[in-house]
């Protein structure tokens, strides 16, 4: 038999569609063809391939050896069809049996002698060959990832060598088996909320923007604590649900960077520095790969100095803040990736960062500040729910002692969590998710507090769309204090929450 045929996955955004790798080898002067629109990686698995073969011990045949992978219209990417391609050319050399190649699905990147290498891409690979009903052969090193995908048969490998005695039947890998508690471990917090000492009005911000899901603006002078208080969101956040823990697995595990099966179920905290490109905040790349808000997908994008990213790129998040997708879009391929992420931001109140000290050290003129804030665009800060004042700490409060009454992330989750279970329990989503005649069954007022929200936006020069973020904001602080009707002082408290629409 000169002609061999088996499977592989292609990636592209989270999924992993099907990928059939054919080796056909035929008479004539010795070449290599690629076929089906390979990339540059996968066009170099022929050398790759090729030394892998001979160091392995097998023969590498001087024919035309034929490689197509198809379907010929999605881009292959990535060392991950390696393997695959390897074990097509030995089984159409009939130096393996190929009656089992149909079993499987592999992948795997080679190195010169044969050894497996890991890959990426692993967990949505694996998720596909499950429905498939097949089993996959993977490198060692990816195991634990592609286990997280439920019931499916895991064979991992450490070589070229091993992957061929196991279908040749004369030594058989074992299927891989490890309990939940050997690759999952509960995340781990160092940070806590009760290393914040005062700024109360600022940690009641955080409690209710996690409850919520709103985005939150904080405003203050330079060492009040705004990036201490935005690195303990996550610590008050609730646990992921296992629909969620899954879809940021899927992300992560297709990036750069990969995933860790140590990491399930713990949510992401991305805080690029901002000197970022519009690329690496939304994603980009040939193939596209997901960016910085596809990878806060269900947790939290921190951007700190939000007037010194490039105005372009903040103007980037308008879309992706309203509809939860992103879409990137080239010539020959388009790829969606979910990007429900919670926009944590800081800044200065004007470019020394001293406008509100007591002392006077500021000296921008009102040029200079109004220069500084119209770097974030109306629209933007149209969509930010909450907006609120970080001031500097009263002299003395460092130095003392850390009191008691300071309530810990744990106390904070604890309430976080109950309101986004009544929230869940009540319209199936969290309160920032809610629009149109969702939000207004769910938010009603009575008529006195209608009126009053009513001057209070007038009088303030709301837009429509930050009338109803406020409506959200006031939804969720009723949560928290457990009422069913939203009250003036919900609404009042929520208003407080523009506090930059107001300069």
């Amino acid at each position: 038999m000169s002609l061999a045929v088996l499977y592989s996955r292609a990636s592209l955004g989270i999924s992993a569609p099907l990928v059939t790798v054919e080796a056909h080898l035929s008479n004539g002067l010795p070449r290599f063809n690629m076929v089906g629109l390979p990339e540059a990686a996968v066009k170099e698995s022929k050398d790759r391939v090729r030394s892998a073969l001979i160091n392995s011990g097998f023969d590498f045949h001087s024919r035309v050896i034929t490689v197509n992978l198809g379907p010929a219209d999605i881009p292959k990417e990535s060392g991950r069809f390696d393997l695959p391609i390897a074990l097509a050319i030995l089984a159409a050399s009939r130096q393996i049996p190929a009656k089992q190649l149909k079993e499987y699905e592999f992948a795997g990147e080679l190195g010169l002698s044969g050894d497996l290498c890991s890959i990426t891409g692993v967990l949505p690979f694996a998720l596909q060959t499950r429905k498939s009903k097949r089993k996959l052969i993977i490198p060692k090193s990816n195991a634990d990832e592609a286990l997280l995908s439920g019931d499916l048969e895991i064979y991992p490998a450490n070589n070229l060598m091993e992957v061929c005695m196991h279908l040749s039947g004369s030594m058989p890998i074992k299927p891989y088996v490890k309990s939940s508690s050997e690759i999952i471990s509960t995340p781990e917090f160092k940070n806590d909320l009760a290393d914040v000492r005062g700024q109360i009005h600022a940690r009641r911000a955080l409690e209710i923007a996690a409850a919520g899901g709103h985005s939150l603006l904080m405003i203050g002078p330079p060492g009040t604590g705004k990036t201490m208080l935005a690195s303990r969101i996550p610590t008050i956040l609730p646990e992921l649900t296992h629909d969620e823990a899954f879809e940021v697995a899927a992300l992560l595990s297709i990036s750069n960077k990969g995933f860790k099966a140590s990491q399930w179920k713990e949510r992401p905290f991305r805080s690029p520095h901002h000197t970022a490109s519009t690329a690496a905040l939304v994603g980009g790349g040939r193939p596209p790969k997901p960016g910085e808000i596809s990878l806060s997908h269900h947790g939290v994008l921190f951007l700190d100095e939000l007037p010194e990213f490039n105005r372009h790129v903040l103007e980037s998040l308008r879309e992706p803040l309203e509809s939860g997708v992103i879409t990137i879009s080239r010539a020959t391929i388009q790829a969606e990736f979910p990007a429900r992420f919670q926009l944590i931001a800081a800044m200065n109140p004007c470019p020394c960062g001293y406008l509100t000290d007591p002392n006077g050290r500021c000296h921008c003129t009102k040029e200079q500040i109004s220069k500084y804030r119209r770097k974030i665009s109306g629209p933007l800060l149209d969509r930010i729910d909450m907006h609120i004042e970080v001031p500097n700490l009263p002299h003395g409060l460092l130095t003392q002692l850390q009191e008691s009454i300071n309530e810990n992330s744990e106390t904070v989750k604890a309430r976080v969590t109950e309101s986004r279970n009544i929230q869940l329990a009540r319209q199936h989503k969290i309160n920032a998710l809610l629009s149109g005649k969702v939000l207004e069954k769910q938010a009603v007022l009575s008529q006195p507090n209608k009126e009053f929200l009513a001057r209070a936006i007038e009088k303030l020069n709301l837009s429509a769309r930050a009338y109803h973020r406020i409506l959200r904001v006031a939804r969720t602080i009723a949560d928290l204090s457990h009422n069913e009707n939203i009250e003036k002082a919900h609404v009042t408290e929520a208003l407080s929450y523009r506090r930059l629409e107001r300069h």
